[in-house]
């Protein structure tokens, strides 16, 4: 009996080692290709470069993508990476090649100003080999990203009406500026909220018709209002308009502003008197995200 006893043990053991071994050399975890993804995003989104991509991929080139497309992600092991647990019970995250501050604030559903106060950083770069604190990390936190690896934080998350993927913006190899800003792509009636070169958030919206276009150029916003009545157009012409609480307004250049919309669904498409209309739910991500003084550059 205790030889029986013995041997299942003995069994019990070897099929633990086999599944620690076939857990370890597993590929690291997959992430599916959305509609509008390209893979500079995916790269950026994961803290990963593209040349990495490409090579774990066997791509032919960084154009090759389509949706539906699973790529495996590498150097975000399901253990969670370099991310490592101290003494103290802190979690601890070593910086690797590729790193930007940004993609390892995303990764452990944090924020750059976390990261840089916990680390008293004098600025958001980082070096291989660096040392990070993770602020505010639990082991249940840690326990989520593992269930859903390619889940994003939800202040990050796309909020279309009619339940469309984001239409995410490329990365930005030379951007106007380090710090926040505002893409407007007139063309493709998007607008993009960017942390330096990195897409943050892109949403469909609607900006003016071609009678009442929007303006073109590099702006800052320099006001903001929770909510107001807007008016304007001409009875004659037949496009007067009166809107009461119009809300999430941020103006960026007299009286263009981005603001939220109830008045219509049709977003994707130029309907505005020069203004950049957004769903309810997005014009107010972008007013929590912005401030006055955050830069806006609007484009064809």
């Amino acid at each position: 009996m205790r030889r029986i006893i013995f041997c299942l043990a003995a069994i019990a053991m070897l099929l633990g080692v086999l599944s620690n071994r076939a857990y370890a050399e597993t590929p690291d975890y997959y992430v599916t290709v959305k509609m509008g993804d390209t893979l500079f995003a995916i790269a950026a989104r994961y803290g990963v470069s593209v040349n990495a991509l490409m090579e774990t991929n066997d791509l032919p080139n960084a154009n090759f993508v389509y949706i539906g497309q699973r790529l495996v992600i590498p150097g975000l092991a399901r253990s969670d990476g370099d991310t490592q647990t101290t003494t103290a019970g802190n979690s601890e995250y070593i910086v690797r090649a590729g790193d930007t501050l940004f993609a390892i604030a995303v990764k452990h559903n944090s924020t750059v100003d976390s990261f840089v106060r916990a680390n008293n950083l004098a600025s958001t770069n980082v070096y291989t080999g660096q040392r990070l604190r993770v602020p505010g990390a639990t082991p249940s936190e840690k326990t989520a990203r593992l269930i859903n690896p390619t889940a994003r934080p939800e202040k990050f998350s796309y909020n279309d009406p009619n339940g469309a993927p984001a239409p995410l913006g490329g990365v930005v190899p030379d951007p106007p500026t380090l710090d926040k800003w505002i893409d407007i792509d007139v063309t493709a009636q998007t607008v993009t909220a960017y942390e330096g070169s990195t897409p943050i958030k892109s949403v469909v919206v609607s900006t003016g018709v071609t009678r009442t276009p929007t303006v073109l150029g590099t702006y800052k916003i320099y006001r903001k209002i929770p909510s107001q009545t807007m008016s304007g157009g001409s009875q004659a012409a037949g496009d007067y308009y009166y809107l009461p609480n119009v809300t999430d307004v941020m103006y960026f250049y007299q009286g263009y502003a981005f603001h939220g919309t109830y008045w219509h669904n049709n977003f994707g498409r130029p309907m505005s008197h020069g203004c950049v209309n957004m769903t309810l739910a997005d014009a107010k991500w972008f007013y929590q995200w912005a401030s006055v003084g955050t830069m806006v550059v609007s484009r064809k």
